[in-house]
């Protein structure tokens, strides 16, 4: 599982967005946020929210402070006997999970020129199996340690109050899928008190360069 090296005050934020049928909503006031501020940030984006807002996802990748990561075909938690989280079931065998990973490549491919290079599966589940499989095609797992919205479900101050948790390489976790949420005001917040702390922030490639 890919995590930030070394102990400077430096945090990666990241934002996923999944789609059910007809889901096209996303927190455009966020990413507003994070452009007003030139915060660097890496948005996992699930097939079918691809295939809704190719549009959307190629401005998003025009975005030099911007990085498209994959979140799935089906947003599925990765496993290799189908155990579930939160009450999502899992993936059942080692080709579900493969499929799970590259049925979201081609399109993301095509737009970037290039493979994503990072993966983060559905509820950020991954078994040690599954796992090995995401390195061998070629991405890495991104976890968290620092879960900002609890889903899109937080208000801003609460929003505000788990930010405060991040410790230097800590990988944060938000949504960009309810944009009526807490989550775009509460990372307002938040920012400027990070900032004056002295830390900085990341995308997921950035820091595995470093």
């Amino acid at each position: 599982m890919f995590g930030l090296p070394g102990t400077a005050k430096v945090a990666a934020l990241t934002s996923t967005r999944a789609a059910a049928k007809g889901g096209s909503e996303y927190d455009k006031a966020l990413v507003d946020l994070l452009r007003e501020r030139s915060i660097p940030a890496t948005l996992f984006v699930n097939s079918r929210w691809v295939d809704e807002n190719l549009s959307t996802l190629e401005q998003l990748a025009a975005d030099p402070h911007i990085e498209i990561a994959n979140h799935g075909t089906r947003h599925l938690p990765l496993s290799v006997s189908g155990r579930s989280a939160y009450g999502i079931p899992g993936t059942k065998d080692a080709g579900e999970v493969y499929d799970e990973i590259c049925g979201n490549r081609t399109k993301p491919t095509e737009l970037l020129g290039r493979p994503t290079w990072f993966f983060r599966s559905g509820r950020a589940y991954c078994d040690d199996v599954a796992a090995r499989i995401v390195t061998d095609v070629g991405e890495r797992f991104a976890g968290f340690q620092v879960n900002a919205d609890g889903g899109a479900t937080f208000t801003p101050e609460q929003v505000r109050k788990a930010m405060r948790g991040i410790r230097p390489g800590s990988v944060v976790i938000g949504h960009m899928n309810l944009p009526r949420g807490g989550t775009a005001a509460g990372i307002r917040l938040a920012i400027p008190e990070l900032l004056q702390q002295g830390y900085t922030f990341v995308r997921l490639s950035d820091a595995a360069k470093s």
